[in-house]
């Protein structure tokens, strides 16, 4: 009685799978005896208590540096040098990403009720967190050096991470739409939305257009900051998808069979 719902792990056997919320203990006994291992989880928060966290982070500390606080850099370079243009657009660009997160987060995405452990949601935002300071302190620094063909880098760049944000969110719309709406027999279908045609190739297009936005945004601001967090990215997301892709070949296979997962012919 002393461990909350969320916090106890039930288990047929010994260092076995945990039993879902949803499992009737009487559909699993095979006779009147029946053994469950119990297992404490630990401290346990919600996947909306989560998500806000490690994206709420993110957006504070990116504009913490923006504004060039004295405890962090030279005043007197500060008022010197002058801002590049890509400083201001590449604010724009970090804080629309996070912003949308947790726009999604609070109005997008449903979740049932699921818990995580406490110490993910501590590494998540460690990751996410230490990874911006990085990035922003490089980006606002009074020294900073635009990228290397100036003008047309930074606009192309700029061009595809708005156009990866848009397809990312409208495949997060279309993937919440298909739990809302019940109908889970089949996989998600391309619509008028040019943006979700992308499920004619791939399983899971919100991973792809999540590590669109940030290899562009290292091209824009041509930072090796945001290179290193964007090749750390794309092995997540990969890793994510390939499971998200195994899910999906057993529930809709004649769909998903000819798609890749992320990346078409690569991954």
């Amino acid at each position: 009685p002393q461990w909350y719902p969320s916090r106890v792990g039930l288990q047929l056997e010994r260092n076995g799978p945990y039993l879902k919320d949803s499992i009737n203990i009487q559909s699993l006994a095979v006779s009147s005896i029946i053994t469950l291992y119990f297992t404490d989880l630990g401290q346990q928060v919600g996947w909306t208590t989560f998500f806000l966290t490690e994206y709420t982070g993110p957006l504070l500390i990116y504009l913490l540096f923006y504004i060039r606080l004295s405890t962090i850099y030279d005043q007197v370079e500060s008022t010197k040098n002058f801002r590049h243009p890509v400083v201001h657009l590449a604010c724009f660009c970090h804080c629309l990403h996070y912003i949308r997160h947790l726009l999604e987060t609070l109005f997008v995405h449903k979740f049932s009720g699921g818990h995580t452990p406490l110490k993910n949601m501590i590494k998540g935002c460690a990751f996410y967190w230490g990874f911006t300071s990085w990035i922003a302190y490089y980006i606002n620094h009074p020294r900073y050096t635009p990228p290397s063909f100036g003008h047309r880098q930074v606009s192309f760049a700029a061009l595809v991470f708005l156009m990866c944000e848009a397809g990312n969110h409208f495949i997060n719309v279309a993937l919440a739409h298909q739990n809302h709406s019940g109908l889970k027999a089949c996989f998600p279908s391309p619509t008028y939305n040019p943006f979700t045609w992308l499920f004619l190739l791939v399983s899971c297009p919100n991973y792809t257009y999540e590590v669109g936005s940030w290899i562009s945004f290292t091209v824009m601001t041509q930072t090796l900051p945001a290179g290193i967090f964007a090749f750390l990215m794309v092995i997540q997301m990969s890793l994510w998808a390939q499971k998200k892709h195994k899910l999906y070949l057993k529930r809709f296979y004649p769909e998903v069979r000819r798609k890749a997962a992320m990346i078409p012919i690569i991954f």
